[in-house]
């Protein structure tokens, strides 16, 4: 999605006057700062903002916001920048990474979050006191944007549902520069519109959220050699539809880098890496995935008995910025045909391009309306398919193409709906397709709540949901 940036620079006097109210850095481009304050996850996305503002608490978001206002500047918000749809040329930055609070209330099992807090920072101090939060695969993910989004754990999701299900209250400033402090019963549209609309309707500045008492589980990773692929996705494919929903499992096609961190059998190779997260005994665990383990010759198996700090172990998710390019679908159904496509464009022979495409059962309490609704859009669906492939833009041409191909063979069982969280740069940008990412009926609903808290549409620089 591009903007056209009709918006002269801000002016050296318009930033020391916005500098003068708030506490963090107020930067210009060119100012040594601000291009670490830009820097993305995605390398291959630039983030280009005419001010961009390091906020240390609500009242420089409130500021910033304000600022933006004046001159009708749209605002985007980022605390890792893992999801950056535009280069927001003529907007403000608000960058929350130095909002860093957390409070545990253990007897009541709940955190306080602020916006710039990373998961594995609230999955250190939930287990502090025996508890643990419903966060993803990648620990170093922005906690807010996650939760906005859905939210989806690969060890819990299938017990609890999404993240977004388990929140009790936020704080936001929404586009006329007020802090509200947003409930189910105090504000039910902005609740449920924000649990799920992303960051369509202002800047969560906190959220507070349930945790659950869990310190340890049984799961961990199991590498095949790649040239069975075929045995382990048609294993995996029959195994999971009898699993309970204490077993969560994804199975991903992966072509490692040659990384030195790597261990020797991984580096470099062709895999494929079947995870596992079982809430059960350890038994229990290890008896469900034996007929996976006798699918093929094993490369490295991991799994084990592991403290929840360590859930980031499973996927092995990349801790660092790199370049790429990715695309996403969810899926009705996983039959026998969709997986011979999968092979056939993966398997051995292909010559895939592609460093991983991932299918991750759902199902579960993912398919259950939480006792609080929200806007998440995907109950119901079995499974998401995921993919991405690691080169600069010169290759652009060549990944999106093999993940483009991907898409279109599994589209005979995908349906329109897609996680919002898993959306690439170029899905879902313009109206129609985002009615179908959420559904006609949810979308409606959205965009008459964007037009009571954001009818000017201040925060477009996302996949926009447009006021009604």
């Amino acid at each position: 999605m591009t903007f056209d940036d009709p918006f002269p620079p801000v002016s050296a006097a318009e930033a020391a006057e916005l500098a003068s109210l708030v506490s963090g850095p107020v930067l210009l481009p060119g100012d040594e700062g601000y291009d670490a304050e830009c820097r993305l996850f995605n390398l291959n996305v630039r983030l280009e903002p005419a001010l961009a503002v390091g906020t240390v608490d609500a009242a420089d978001v409130r500021a910033a916001v304000s600022f933006a206002a004046r001159d009708g500047r749209p605002v985007t918000v980022k605390t890792t920048g893992h999801q950056q749809v535009d280069a927001a040329r003529g907007g403000v930055l608000i960058s929350t990474r130095r909002m860093k609070g957390i409070a545990v209330d253990a007897g009541r099992r709940r955190v306080r979050v602020e916006a710039g807090v990373v998961w594995q920072e609230v999955i250190d101090r939930a287990a502090e006191v025996g508890l643990a939060p419903v966060s993803g695969s990648a620990p170093l993910v922005g906690v807010a944007g996650y939760t906005l989004g859905g939210g989806l754990s690969p060890v819990l999701g299938r017990s609890l549902g999404y993240a977004a299900d388990h929140v009790r209250s936020l704080e936001v400033v929404t586009a006329d520069g007020e802090l509200r402090h947003v409930t189910a019963d105090s504000d039910p549209e902005l609740f449920w519109a924000l649990l799920g609309g992303k960051g369509n309707f202002g800047v969560v500045t906190a959220l507070e959220f349930d945790l659950f008492p869990l310190t340890r589980f049984h799961g961990g990773g199991i590498h095949f050699p790649g040239e069975h692929l075929a045995d382990v996705l048609h294993a995996w494919r029959t195994w999971q539809a009898d699993m309970p929903q204490e077993m969560s499992s994804s199975l991903a096609v992966q072509r490692l880098p040659p990384l030195p961190e790597l261990p020797e059998p991984l580096r470099g190779a062709f895999v494929v890496h079947v995870r596992f997260a079982f809430l059960g005994p350890a038994p229990e665990g290890d008896r469900l995935i034996a007929p996976l383990r006798a699918a093929a010759p094993v490369l490295v198996d991991t799994v084990g008995e592991m403290p929840y700090t360590a859930m980031g172990a499973i996927h092995l998710d990349p801790p660092t910025p790199m370049p790429y390019y990715d695309r996403t679908t969810m899926l009705r159904a996983f039959p026998a045909e969709a997986a011979d496509k999968l092979i056939e464009l993966l398997g051995p022979g292909s010559h895939s391009p592609l460093a991983s495409v991932e299918i991750r059962m759902l199902g579960g309490a993912l398919d259950h309306e939480p006792a609080v609704p929200n806007a998440v859009s995907t109950r119901g669906l079995p499974f998401v398919l995921f993919g991405f492939g690691v080169g600069s833009p010169d290759q652009a041409g060549f990944l999106v193409g093999a993940l483009e191909e991907v898409m279109k063979a599994i589209e005979p069982w995908a349906d329109d709906r897609r996680m919002v969280n898993f959306l690439s740069v170029e899905e879902a940008t313009d109206p129609d397709r985002l009615s179908q990412a959420y559904g006609p009926e949810r979308y409606r609903r959205l965009t008459a709540a964007k037009k009571t808290y954001d009818p000017t549409n201040m925060f477009r620089v996302n996949h926009n949901i447009l006021p009604g």
